[in-house]
């Protein structure tokens, strides 16, 4: 089976509910539709009811299938807006502003997350990332141990030496432009726990540069370096090496002659790249030159998931970014 097959059968063994609070875009409904057909988790829209009755109507969705919520008319509504005013204290936040930005779907829709009303959330259809990020930011906030929002993409390869569909973890490749070593380190902890949680299997995690093991000087190879050592000292569970070279992270007899002591031994597979630049050009060179799927970005970091979708994406993006947001929360 490849990846996103593990993946949603894994989501629909936990039965976990996902919010959707772009309701009334048609590709969102199209995407519930299958949704619960395959029983990969259960279905809060949110939205102008009536509306989404019209579209449920038009794309062969049973509403009786999902719930509907329309934010503004939410018995929850009112302790929301409370709660986002105490939540945002600090930036002087009046109830009128707050109850304004908890009428917005993304905002509610993350507070049903950050209340256990829903185990997820998936938008950006027609919002922007920062949009999604900001609300999730704000209403979730981040887990505890972590300092940074960031992402991955899951990449399958459909054939890597002798191995087919073979799965790599690529981050940052959407988020943080110009990571630090600390935030570097908390980049590399999230994507470790996120391929346990998706996979179930263990990260093998490579901290990549233009230099391996001293080859090279340079303040963006002390980058690499200053978060391996982080990473050591605060996580010594992880295997996790750098700086290697993208060859010596991947390739057994590269690794055997660059890097001969390297935990990672070649076999990386995930792989964290020292800024936005190289995560993002090497994710679509990948997908383009190997004919890989890249999946994604997923977003990481938050205390409980809340995912973010390319407004080019289809109703299976959005089926299938559902099916790994149900299983961030772990």
């Amino acid at each position: 089976m490849d990846a996103l097959s593990i993946i949603k059968d894994k989501a629909k063994q936990k039965n976990r509910r996902v919010v959707l609070p772009e309701g009334t875009e048609p590709r969102v409904i199209q995407a519930a539709r299958t949704i619960v057909a395959e029983k990969i988790a259960r279905v809060t829209l949110l939205g102008d009811g009536s509306e989404i009755e019209k579209l449920a109507g038009e794309h062969g969705l049973d509403l009786s299938a999902v719930e509907v919520v329309n934010p503004a008319e939410s018995p929850d509504f009112e302790a929301y807006v409370d709660e986002f005013v105490e939540l945002r204290k600090k930036h002087n936040v009046s109830r009128d502003e707050a109850a304004a930005t908890m009428s917005k779907p993304l905002f509610f829709g993350a507070m049903l997350v950050r209340h256990d009303k829903a185990d997820a959330s998936v938008a950006g259809s027609i919002n922007t990332t920062g949009d999604v990020l900001r609300a999730g930011i704000q209403v979730i906030g981040l887990k505890e141990g972590i300092n940074t929002v960031s992402s991955f993409f899951m990449m399958t390869v459909p054939k890597y030496r002798d191995e087919e569909n073979r799965v790599f973890f690529y981050a940052d490749g959407a988020v943080v432009p110009n990571p630090t070593s600390e935030q570097l380190a908390s980049i590399t902890v999230s994507t470790a726990e996120s391929m346990r949680n998706l996979l179930d299997i263990e990260p093998k995690i490579a901290m990549l540069s233009f230099s391996t093991k001293g080859s090279a000087s340079h303040a963006d190879v002390d980058k690499v370096t200053a978060a391996l050592e982080i990473l050591k000292k605060e996580h010594p569970e992880l295997k996790v090496d750098g700086e290697l070279q993208v060859d010596a992270a991947i390739v057994p007899e590269v690794a055997k002659s660059k890097a001969p002591d390297s935990v990672v031994g070649g076999q990386a597979n995930i792989l964290i790249f020292p800024d936005l630049d190289a995560g993002n050009i090497a994710y679509k060179l990948t997908q383009r030159l190997a004919g890989a799927t890249a999946t994604g970005p997923i977003i990481q970091g938050l205390a409980k998931p809340a995912n973010d979708l390319s407004r080019g994406c289809s109703a299976q993006d959005i089926v299938d970014v559902t099916a790994i947001a149900v299983l961030m929360k772990g």
